[in-house]
């Protein structure tokens, strides 16, 4: 056993308190040429920053990381429970908290198990190994002997001692070992019902929306009349004399109301719209794909391996094609929601950001307060993925607190804000082209990505809303990409077949006419729309079927594993063509990627139903399958597929922003439309390749890009027309089909 020996024990008394003081000094608290350390203890080495068993042996696992709807609760006590032998009914969980938890900043791009997961089974599996450690000495018995259960540490002879006895003699702020020994799986890999649902299907008080606190107030902020608009004149007497109104507070641009009851505060805020007159902001450009391939933009080859002689520099047959994605919203079905308390120079603030230490960072500065007296704790909200108005709602809060010292605030948005004032997700064009051999294999692969960033997220005071308004406002941040490998519009951008000859572009466009930020997946999303359809343009070129298509150029194991297992479940044929039905058109598609080429594996594969009569897509039947390395929890896993294949349906045939001269004009769900449960396809089947001992690869976001591409290539299939430009509206299929 890979165990931490007494020797190694700093100290010898039990730590009560989560150790966060050694969050991203990592370099500073392991040796310098010692093994890396797996997970998020890279950067928070210390055991009891993950795990905490107090004197009577009850045990606390914390997490940096936010529960957002994935599962991740119930997964990541599964693993600890698993590791130390106890119910999963007998550990608390703590989740992201500046004042509780390890600094693992956003909770984004499909990390969470692969990360914090990671952490928290060694640190289980390590303590384990302590209280193994200290049970050998007091009961004289060698430890390899020895095993756990049900919270005790048990001899062969039936001898036990219980973890309470054990803790004074286990000291637990220790650094963790790069490697540990794990027991055998008992939990991990079984598909336990998930923690949240219950409460959330019930109707009980689940989100950061159902807090209630003792003397709490409610505010409403009144947003600008448009992009850069100011505020010219206020009248605020009438309102300030309202019924309940407690307070009107304006600093700069930056306008909002609380009042004692939530109805009053609503009242309020139409009279208080009512009374600001604003100056309007300069007109927003026009935001077109035109416009978009004219801004000036950093060009980076993030892939350039071409061959001399082969493709472009040599003959074969030729094509190309260009993709488009219009501007999205995240339109969380709750409005985005914050409470904060200013009381005693300190300000403690509950909040649905998806991260808690940045968001803390960029609200101190706003503040001009030290980050030390400012704490944020996570609450779950009713729809986030990306960077919503979380933030920006927990920075309104912050400031209105602050004008009320001692009373709880509660600020809700509604569904108009939300939509107008939220971060979109940026409107993106690709361009492919590659050249077939005379075999009808692709020699030489050239595709460019061109889009805005994809991370506007704090850090920086710059980066919240309220910030930008105050009568000192602080400077928007410049815009920067996501680097390789993990990439922002370039996410996904490099294809993993493989290609002799291939060049792939980032053109990166600071430039942003609309506020545009982290939307699910990121550019992964269009990358894989993009580079999926050309993939089966290019069969249909090389008179190849498109599932034997992609395996041709496809060596990685794992991945060839997901592409052949999503065919055979779906009942994939070679040339087999959809059954009709009376006025409408059926077809197949498929689509495969690893996200970010390094998380998980995820093929799919569909049958859609075209009605050539209203161009609108049904989808019938989707069957997906996923390699997410060791499995924990395999329902979670098939629910994030799910949810993926649903949210990308969405996104894919439905979803797009609209604008006008001072801004979003969509706004409300007549306007963005999103997905109805009358939408809903008739069957999804999620297949898990489980991988034991394999390392967690994150799933949150590895359906999306295909379910987009197996969409598209199935209507394709279904009507004879390749429609490129995203969202596939019925008006666009039906303009194709007239044609």
């Amino acid at each position: 056993m890979t165990a931490l020996s007494r020797r190694s024990v700093l100290g010898g008394a039990l730590v009560l308190g989560f150790s966060t003081a050694c969050a991203g000094s990592a370099d500073a608290q392991v040796q310098a040429g010692a093994p890396a350390l797996p997970g998020s203890l890279r950067t928070a080495p210390f055991l009891d920053s993950w795990i905490r068993m107090d004197a009577q042996g009850a045990v606390t696992i914390a997490t940096g990381k936010a529960e957002l709807g994935q599962g991740l609760r119930t997964a990541l006590l599964q693993i600890a429970a698993d590791e130390l032998r106890l119910p999963m009914a007998a550990l608390r969980l703590t989740t992201a908290d500046t004042a509780l938890t390890a600094n693992e900043g956003y909770t984004s791009g499909s990390h969470s198990m692969k990360d914090s997961g990671t952490a928290i089974r060694h640190a289980a599996a390590q303590l384990r190994a302590l209280l193994v450690g200290a049970a050998s000495e007091r009961l004289g018995v060698p430890a390899a002997q020895l095993t756990v259960r049900d919270g005790s540490v048990v001899a062969p002879s039936g001898q036990s001692v219980p973890y309470a006895g054990l803790v004074a003699a286990a000291a637990q702020h220790v650094q963790a070992a790069p490697q540990s020994t794990f027991l055998p799986p008992s939990l991990i890999g079984r598909p336990i019902q998930r923690l949240d649902i219950p409460g959330k299907v019930t109707g009980a008080a689940a989100y950061v929306q159902d807090m209630r606190l003792p003397g709490m107030l409610h505010a409403r902020v009144v947003r600008p009349s448009g992009i850069g608009a100011t505020l010219a004149a206020l009248d605020a007497g009438p309102v300030e004399r309202m019924p309940g109104v407690v307070a009107v507070v304006r600093d700069g641009n930056f306008l909002a109301v609380v009042a004692e009851r939530e109805f009053q505060a609503m009242q309020a805020m139409q009279a208080l719209s009512v009374a600001a007159q604003w100056t309007p902001g300069p007109a927003v450009p026009k935001p077109d794909f035109a416009a978009l391939r004219a801004q000036p933009s950093e060009d980076t080859a993030i892939v350039d391996r071409r061959t001399p002689g082969v493709g472009i520099f040599g003959a074969g047959r030729s094509m190309e094609a260009s993709y488009t994605r219009a501007y999205q919203a995240h339109a969380s079905i709750g409005p985005s929601c914050a409470l904060a308390q200013f009381a005693e120079g300190r300000l403690t603030v509950w909040t649905h950001t998806q991260g808690v230490f940045p968001d803390r960072s960029a609200i101190a500065e706003m503040m001009r307060m030290p980050p030390d007296r400012v704490r944020l704790i996570h609450v779950e909200g009713a729809g986030c993925y990306g960077h919503n108005g979380a933030d920006d709602a927990a920075a309104d809060a912050a400031l209105i607190a602050r004008a009320l010292p001692g009373k709880p605030v509660r600020v809700q948005w509604t569904r108009e804000q939300e939509h107008l004032w939220e971060p979109l997700g940026p409107a993106m064009a690709t361009d492919a082209r590659a050249t077939l051999d005379p075999s009808g294999a692709i020699v030489d692969w050239d595709y460019a990505v061109r889009s805005n960033t994809h991370s506007t997220r704090p850090g920086p005071a710059g980066a919240l809303l309220a910030a930008r308004l105050v009568a000192q406002p602080f400077p928007v941040p410049k815009p920067t990409a996501i680097p390789q490998p993990e990439g922002g519009g370039d996410r996904n951008a490099i294809p993993l077949y493989d290609f002799a000859s291939m060049r792939v572009m980032h053109h990166f466009v600071p430039h942003m006419p609309l506020r545009v930020s982290a939307l699910r997946s990121l550019g992964a999303y269009m990358n894989v729309f993009s580079i999926e359809s050309f993939m089966d343009e290019l069969a249909l070129a090389a008179k190849a079927d498109p599932v034997e298509f992609r395996l041709r150029h496809l060596k990685e194991a794992r991945a060839r594993d997901v592409v052949t297992l999503a065919a055979e479940k779906f009942g994939w044929t070679p040339g087999q063509a959809a059954p009709p039905v009376e006025g409408m058109s059926r077809g197949y598609g498929f689509a495969f990627a690893q996200y970010k080429n390094l998380a998980a594996y995820c093929a799919l594969a569909t049958e859609v139903e075209v009605d050539r009569r209203t161009g609108r897509t049904r989808l019938v039947r989707a069957t997906a399958a996923v390699d997410s390395g060791q499995a924990i929890n395999p329902d979670g896993i098939r629910n994030q597929i799910e949810g993926a294949i649903l949210q990308s349906m969405s996104w894919t045939l439905i979803e797009a922003v609209t604008v006008g001269d001072q801004g979003v004009t969509s706004a409300d769900w007549a306007s963005y439309p999103i997905l109805r449960m009358n939408g809903l396809p008739d069957r999804i089947d999620v297949h898990v390749i489980d991988r034991p001992g394999a390392p967690f690869l994150g799933t949150g976001e590895t359906g999306q890009g295909p379910t987009a591409a197996a969409l598209g290539n199935a209507i394709a299939n279904a009507t004879g027309k390749r429609l490129r430009d995203l969202p596939l509206t019925p008006e666009k299929i039906k303009a194709a089909l007239a044609v």
